[in-house]
């Protein structure tokens, strides 16, 4: 067992002003919070469709990066093929690319007269941009990178002797995948899902370019924000808050989840 000793004094006051870099935001919108009229601004019909709106665009995207995004995960930690080093550089982007870049393509791939955008309009009468569906496509563009570099590295962590183990006594390779590898994975499968649960709830660059600010259609908590700010700042600040106690709370309940895939 290591002996926990005292820290310097040098890095404790450099980690008090970090927190309190970050704490002293929260307590400014705290602070500004005119709490008599909360209620009232929060149940406002703005409020609520852009509350309802973003939950539902969040876990759909929560939804499509598992379906997608665990399949990749797997091809990247389990083969070696020629452009692998690609494919995750292309998986990862949008992590780094700015929000607006990333509309701007997705406009230029999937809009009225993108590459994509027009054959899916003038065969199927598909329209993604000004949508809930874009909406959904938006988030999770910037999101799912999130689920598979986590999903990845727990992948790469998993000692395959267990899984050939489960297969020399007949399991087929779906079965060892989801008997043995995705019990084991758990931990990281939900924090990731946190991740990009979290990412998309924030989203607000891509979305407003790609899908725009159309309130019940496309407007969620942070175009809502956005518009509110610039004519009534308490209903802008109660629905700041709003987001803020949804993420802290679903952050705060996986907890647990966190700490594990941390171990793993």
């Amino acid at each position: 067992m290591s002996i926990q000793r005292r820290p310097p004094l040098a890095v404790v006051a450099i980690a008090t002003a970090t927190v309190a870099f970050l704490a002293v935001p929260l307590v400014g919108l705290l602070a500004k919070v005119s709490w008599s009229s909360l209620w009232g601004d929060l149940t406002s019909p703005v409020a609520t469709a852009a509350l309802g709106l973003s939950l539902v665009c969040s876990l759909w995207t929560v939804v499509i990066s598992l379906a997608f995004g665990v399949p990749l995960a797997w091809v990247l930690a389990r083969f070696d093929f020629p452009g692998r080093s690609l494919v995750r550089a292309l998986a990862t982007l949008p992590m780094v690319l700015p929000p607006v870049v990333g509309g701007v393509a997705l406009l230029l791939a999937f809009g009225r007269n993108g590459i994509l955008g027009r054959p899916l309009f003038d065969v199927f009468g598909v329209q993604l941009t000004f949508s809930t569906a874009g909406a959904v496509m938006a988030e999770t563009f910037v999101a799912m990178p999130f689920l598979i570099i986590t999903v990845e590295a727990a992948l790469r962590t998993v000692d395959p002797r267990f899984e050939e183990a489960a297969a020399t006594l007949g399991a087929g390779r779906w079965k060892v995948f989801r008997r043995v590898t995705l019990p084991t994975i758990a931990p990281s499968l939900v924090a990731g899902s946190a991740l990009t649960w979290a990412r998309a709830l924030g989203e607000f660059g891509a979305t407003v370019t790609f899908a725009g600010n159309i309130q019940g259609r496309t407007q969620t908590l942070p175009l809502a924000v956005y518009v509110a700010l610039e004519g009534n700042e308490q209903v802008a600040i109660a629905l700041s808050l709003a987001l803020l106690a949804v993420s802290l709370v679903i952050l705060v309940s996986l907890r647990g989840w966190w700490l594990g895939a941390i171990r793993s």
